[in-house]
């Protein structure tokens, strides 16, 4: 018999399959909690969150509020019969008086294997750092940020061509399924398991910022291609060509065919663009021009006509 009555809490679409999965599995969802509609596009239009989106569709209650913190909001949910949280990407600090309304308990799926990488940013973060490993964590959610006791861990490697938004979709179905094991588990035992995090390897992710987006030439291939694809789709690594502002969206480790070239000089045009770097080439596959497309390494030498010489500046 199904006993848990949930409240999820989630805003982008890392956190759909998540609440997907457990409405497939029958579990009632009585609500979900998601960030207010944002403006985005050229019309400043509002927006509606994915999760959002989702729970209009299944025909699940959604509740906006701006923040956690008001009497408002904790005698909101409050009203709300409901035994379990689950968190998955909210974006919104949640009060200790909002935890200890689930009678069993309150928990997050975070995209890391913790205590790696607390914090908004873990899988650009184990990109960028070249982490072999990353995963999924069901945690308990407690005031410190992503401290909680760990109830179930899934890992997986992190491939030479994995993006951020690849990676992100991986760890969101991951998640999902991970979810349901442990929400299956509490509904039969009415309690779970959990172990302490390990201060001592505790590492933060830091929200990503467009001005770590600048790729500096002078680094390795490796460090210049790990960039590339931690940033993509967000901010996007960026370099200056002829001017203005290059954005690089894709690329691959090269072989150096020219030991004498200088640093972001283009050194070989064909169907990709191969430029040095520090140590060794990167070739590029994929960039975009100012208020242009996303253009082929192979379209971008048509359209835009570089030369043997051209330099990328850091």
């Amino acid at each position: 018999m199904n006993s848990l009555k949930i409240i999820f809490a989630g805003t982008p679409d890392f956190a759909v399959p998540a609440l997907e999965k457990l409405h497939d599995k029958g579990y009632k969802v009585v609500g979900v909690l998601t960030q207010p509609d944002r403006p985005s596009g050229r019309g400043l239009k509002l927006h509606p969150s994915a999760i959002k989106l989702k729970a209009n569709a299944l025909g699940i209650p959604v509740y906006q509020p701006s923040e956690l913190k008001s009497k408002k909001s904790y005698e909101m949910l409050a009203a709300i019969d409901f035994n379990v949280m689950i968190v998955a990407a909210y974006g919104l600090i949640i009060p200790q008086a909002i935890l200890d309304l689930p009678s069993l308990g309150c928990f997050n799926i975070h995209a890391s294997l913790l205590p790696r990488w607390r914090g908004a940013a873990p899988i650009h973060r184990a990109i960028l750092m070249g982490d072999e490993k990353t995963g999924v964590t069901i945690m308990r959610v407690v005031q410190k940020l992503d401290a909680g006791d760990m109830i179930k861990k899934t890992e997986i490697q992190i491939s030479e061509k994995d993006t951020t938004e690849k990676l992100t979709k991986t760890l969101a179905e991951l998640g999902a399924l991970l979810l349901t094991e442990v929400m299956d588990e509490l509904n039969a035992k009415g309690e779970l398991n959990s172990i302490p995090q390990d201060e001592a390897s505790v590492t933060y992710a830091e929200k990503v910022t467009k001005e770590e987006s600048r790729i500096d030439w002078h680094n390795s291939s490796d460090v210049i291609s790990r960039k590339i694809r931690a940033f993509n789709p967000f901010p996007v690594a960026q370099t200056e060509y002829r001017d203005v502002i290059c954005k690089i969206w894709d690329a691959e480790i090269g072989k150096d065919t020219d030991k004498n070239a200088k640093v972001g000089q283009l050194i070989k045009l064909d169907e990709f663009i191969h430029v040095k770097c520090g140590e060794g080439v990167l070739s590029v596959k994929e960039l975009q021009m100012p208020g242009g497309k996303r253009l082929s390494s192979k379209e971008f030498i048509l359209g835009h006509r570089p030369i043997l010489g051209d330099v990328f500046k850091s």
